[in-house]
């Protein structure tokens, strides 16, 4: 049956107006298109390499290794009273992914140009989706985790219980970070070219090789502004059955991540309208 004028549909696609009318009933709508970026971002990391996944264990396995040796032997790093290779192995699982999770988000709206420029889509799946990616990381780097509690013979506690929490409040730090960096990437891309160093950076200002004790405490709360110091103190009494966890940090590390993450949305969605006139 021929289509006359009258009866196809037309769809008009219109930038909303105002900052803060943000619909995130139009991200759900497109919900399959972010599975399928995200199923691409994870293709993409692991095409035509020999072992495939096993990096996930190994880039982890091999950092806790050197770590022990250099931070914990050599240099006799305190480790709050746990096994020196559990205490590190803990905070780098939420580390690698948030680090992962920067990186390739940072530069995902350049490397997406082609779908960009052509096919209209909320432009906040596609860093969303690079930083979704590297779940499938840490869950595999999550089981050598249990088998090391195992080993060690650490029971869990209900501490447990809110590892979803900061697990999910590390995908939002990362996101909320990139919300910045990556419209900034699109005019200027150095940034993509900073972020390892960034992340490097980042890492060593975290409680990663070190426990929180050891900064002093008149320092702790200008310290907790870093997000990252409040999650991965999260993962340590989740998975460590720590005595006395600094909540502090953690309440600290929640309100900043709800600031940048607010400020993101903002920004992001100011600079989309120019994404395909740039990029």
């Amino acid at each position: 049956m021929e289509q006359t004028p009258e009866s196809v549909q037309r769809i008009l696609i219109q930038p909303s107006k105002g900052l803060f009318n943000f619909d995130l009933r139009e991200l759900w709508q497109y919900n399959e298109l972010l599975y399928f970026l995200v199923w691409k971002e994870v293709k993409v990391r692991y095409k035509q390499t020999i072992i495939g996944g096993a990096w996930a264990i190994i880039q982890p396995l091999l950092t806790m290794v050197i770590f022990t040796i250099i931070f914990g032997r050599l240099a006799k790093i305190p480790s709050d009273g746990m096994p020196y290779p559990v205490f590190t192995y803990t905070a780098l699982l939420p580390w690698m992914l948030f680090a992962q999770a920067l990186t390739r988000s940072g530069g995902s709206l350049v490397s997406n140009a082609n779908l960009i420029t052509k096919v209209y889509f909320p432009r906040l799946l596609v860093p969303l989706s690079a930083a979704l990616a590297p779940i499938v990381d840490f869950i595999v780097s999550f089981l050598i985790l249990l088998g090391m509690l195992a080993w060690y013979g650490i029971p869990p506690t209900l501490g447990i219980l809110a590892l979803p929490f900061f697990l999910a409040l590390t995908l939002v730090t990362a996101i909320s970070v990139n919300l910045w960096l990556a419209p900034i990437n699109v005019k200027y891309r150095d940034v993509a070219h900073t972020l390892p160093f960034l992340s490097q950076i980042w890492m060593y200002a975290s409680p990663v090789v070190y426990p929180l004790s050891m900064i002093p405490e008149k320092w702790q709360f200008l310290y907790s502004i870093n997000p990252m110091v409040g999650v991965i103190e999260g993962f340590r009494w989740a998975l460590l059955g720590k005595q006395s966890p600094n909540f502090m940090a953690m309440a600290i590390s929640v309100i900043v991540v709800m600031a940048l993450f607010l400020g993101g949305i903002l920004y992001f969605k100011k600079m989309e309208q120019t994404f395909a006139d740039v990029i």
